[in-house]
């Protein structure tokens, strides 16, 4: 019991811990060289941080970091080398057989190598012979349609472009990336109600705004740079409210390191308001929020909604104004966890408030309603003008550096005709027309033998997919799996019939292409595309950027054409920059205006209030609230992350901010630990309940936590075996990590 006890101490995020955390972190690298790395991190003239897309200000701070980007960054510049030797003394199955911190920890991938049909263990093959072994596979297809393609989020706009171009010359669509398990439910839910899948604010919003509030989002873990901001807003006044089911640390206090109180471990409080919303209440929230407002327009009319912008800029309205009319607040309560009083206050702040910023993550996405949840928050946002107006819009905060980025450079499985015209026109070829493979439909594909070829550019797919047996047993039912990656990973393990690993160049280092030094560019959650050049020498000679590793593929399958010339492409970067900006609108000469300190800023259309839907206004939706509920001892689940983990990959077993030790925990308040009748600490196993399936893991600790009652929490990777691959969010098709039924039970074998 003892790596799962709960610490009793619960400082200020960051301070003066998370600093020693990351010397202690970056002093594996050799200080000189860990220091001189940190030192170039998000700044102009140096590399994009790896660890989440939150973008960066002008001008720099000389520590441009976060505790998270800098362990994302040691991570990568580790000494360590996984090497021929190791592959030879460990085969596939003793390698499966360790942890995936284990696995991550032996370091950096050297050099290509190949697992043959029947074989047991790794061995070293050329890059040329890596690149005919997968031309030869995919020529053997009956249909261009039994490739995917995968795509992870840390991957650079030029390698991004290349990797759909192939794909669609290839002739297939099956572009399923790392949006479609995280934001995908954002983009949906956006685009059809603003005509556009992006936020529209920029950092200069939050210096305007008059309220800011993060609804399912933790930004302590997963976005600390974003707690800097939050603090300038609350000390010039501006309220900060926190909507999700935890009282997470980083918005309760923040110790800000790069400030001598913060040093000291003073910590700033940060949000005025906590609502604990029940885990898939947030439809009913909102709606009881608009209640609220709708009663504070009634007794001073005129005053509370944006009738104005109502009538200039939108449709639906009365529609909504009727089906919202038809709901109590008895059904809202019951469906958000919530008091009717809270959600009145709450609607009073939001109308106090001149400009609001709405900023969300997974906590939003991640149900099966996730689109509704997105929808339900942008009517709010509608009914008080607060889109295309200073200090206000919506604000999805990205996860990888780069998953905006992406999908911008078409990395999206449904392709617009525009898109795919422009595309062709550019490159001299008729791009496919038909929607390819999501994320999920891949999983399927791969698990019925529809398809046979699994390429992934970067992630680790296996770890971070839903129901990871089902999963896992998709992907070694492939003929060929490829994984481009920079440090040994689960999905490596878990190979098709034939398995090549191709090593990558990552974000920290040096990218020479004919004696030329290269760069490449992201963009980051707020459409801002800037440069990233590494610096360090790379960790083998035989690594390859991964522009040079598309290119490389795309020779081997398609050969150089004038139109398409891979090996000028993986020559010169900026003959890739060319053809972007000839292709994807708002990056006109893109050359010259990413080499601007800082970069440059795509536009939006819906913040200048040029709403890009068929009628040119953005929509009010009606949304149905999701039944919540369960049946007698069934609580609804989410999944969480740590502050000490970088999506799949952890670099610690602990979470300091929330005072739990380990990782196989369920977090319960403490009413329902007593009504299961466990013991806090007690070992148990988790049932989830699908439509009539059901999936158990073993090997966890129930805790009590301040949760809202009915709800459980758990860590993702850890609980990702519970969630069925058919349980996504309408529309987006995104997992449902954040909202599913579970049982609990004491693990009797454990306990005996």
């Amino acid at each position: 019991m003892a790596d799962s006890r709960r610490r009793s101490r619960r400082p200020a995020a960051a301070g003066p811990a998370a600093v020693l955390s990351t010397l202690e972190r970056v002093r594996e690298l050799g200080l000189a060289r860990g220091l001189r790395v940190l030192a170039r991190v998000n700044q102009v003239e140096g590399f994009d941080c790896p660890g989440c897309a939150w973008p960066e200000s002008l001008p720099r701070k000389a520590l441009e970091f976060c505790e998270n980007g800098a362990k994302a960054v040691a991570h990568e510049a580790t000494p360590k080398r996984v090497t021929r030797e190791l592959f030879a003394r460990w085969s596939v199955a003793e390698l499966a057989a360790q942890d995936d911190a284990w696995l991550e920890a032996q370091g950096r991938l050297t050099e290509p190598m190949r697992l043959a049909p029947g074989a047991s263990h790794y061995a070293p093959i050329s890059w040329d012979a890596a690149f005919e072994r997968i031309a030869e596979y995919l020529h053997q297809l009956a249909s261009p349609d039994e490739a995917v393609f995968y795509t992870s989020g840390r991957t650079s706009n030029e390698a991004a472009f290349l990797w759909q171009l192939f794909a669609r010359m290839f002739g297939t669509n099956n572009l399923p990336d790392c949006s479609n398990m995280c934001h995908e439910s954002s983009g949906t839910g956006l685009g059809e109600s603003i005509g556009e899948g992006k936020g529209t604010v920029g950092l200069a919003d939050f210096e305007l705004c008059d309220a800011i509030f993060v609804l399912g989002q933790n930004p302590g873990s997963n976005h600390p740079r974003m707690l800097t901001v939050l603090q300038a807003a609350k000390r010039r006044g501006c309220a900060i409210v926190s909507i999700n089911p935890l009282r997470e640390r980083g918005l309760v206090s923040f110790a800000n390191p790069q400030e001598a109180r913060g040093l000291l471990g003073f910590g700033t409080p940060l949000a005025d308001l906590f609502v604990q919303v029940r885990v898939g209440g947030d439809v009913a929230l909102l709606q009881g929020v608009a209640k609220g407002l709708l009663e504070l327009e009634d007794a001073a009319p005129g005053t509370v909604l944006d009738r104005e912008f109502i009538a200039t800029h939108t449709e639906g309205f009365e529609a909504w104004h009727a089906a919202l009319a038809k709901r109590s607040f008895e059904e809202l309560e019951r469906g958000a966890g919530v008091t009717r009083t809270e959600m009145r206050a709450l609607a009073q702040l939001y109308a106090s408030a001149r400009a609001v910023i709405a900023c969300w993550a997974m906590g939003l996405t991640q149900h099966e309603h996730g689109v509704a949840n997105v929808q339900e928050l942008v009517n709010l946002l509608l009914l008080r003008g607060n889109i295309g107006r200073p200090g206000a819009g919506p604000c999805p905060v990205r996860g990888h550096s780069n998953v905006q980025g992406d999908r911008t450079m078409g990395i999206w499985e449904r392709p617009s005709p525009d898109f795919l015209a422009r595309l062709g026109a550019e490159f001299e070829f008729e791009p496919p027309s038909e929607h390819g493979l999501d994320t999920v439909a891949a999983i399927q594909a791969l698990h019925a033998g529809r398809a046979r070829v699994f390429i992934a550019l970067g992630g680790n797919f296996a770890a971070a997919t839903p129901d990871t047996a089902f999963t896992h047993e998709a992907l070694r039912r492939a003929e060929l799996t490829v994984q481009i990656s920079t440090t040994l990973n689960r999905s490596q393990l878990v190979a098709g019939r034939e398995a090549l690993i191709l090593p990558a160049l990552g974000r920290t280092e040096r990218d020479t292409q004919n004696g030329v030094e290269q760069f490449v560019t992201v963009e980051d959650s707020m459409r801002c595309v800037h440069r990233s050049r590494g610096r360090l020498e790379p960790a083998g000679a035989e690594l390859r950027s991964e522009p040079a590793i598309v290119a490389g593929i795309a020779r081997a399958v398609l050969g150089d054409s004038p139109s398409a010339p891979w090996s000028s492409f993986a020559a010169d970067y900026d003959r890739v920059r060319e053809r972007i900006a000839r292709v994807i609108p708002g990056f006109e000469n893109m050359n010259r205006r990413v080499r601007d300190a800082g970069g440059f800023v795509l536009p939006s259309a819906a913040g200048a209030r040029a709403f890009r839907t068929a009628s040119g206004r953005a929509h009010l939706t009606v949304q149905e609230p999701p039944d919540s509920e369960l049946p007698p001892g069934q609580l609804w689940m989410m999944t969480l992350r740590s502050h000490d983990q970088y999506n799949t990959t952890v670099y610690g077993g602990d979470d300091r901010y929330r005072g739990v030790r380990g990782r196989r925990v369920v977090l319960l308040h403490p009413e329902e630990l007593a009504r299961a009748g466990l013991d806090d600490g007690q070992a148990v196993e988790l049932t989830s309940h699908w439509r009539g399936e059901t999936r158990r893991l073993r090997g966890f600790r129930a805790h009590a936590y301040d949760l809202p009652l009915g709800c459980a929490a758990t860590y993702f990777p850890e609980a990702n075996a519970l969630v069925p691959v058919g349980s996504f969010a309408a529309r987006s098709r995104t997992p449902a990590y954040k909202s599913l039924p579970i049982s609990i039970r004491a693990d009797s074998e454990a306990t005996s």
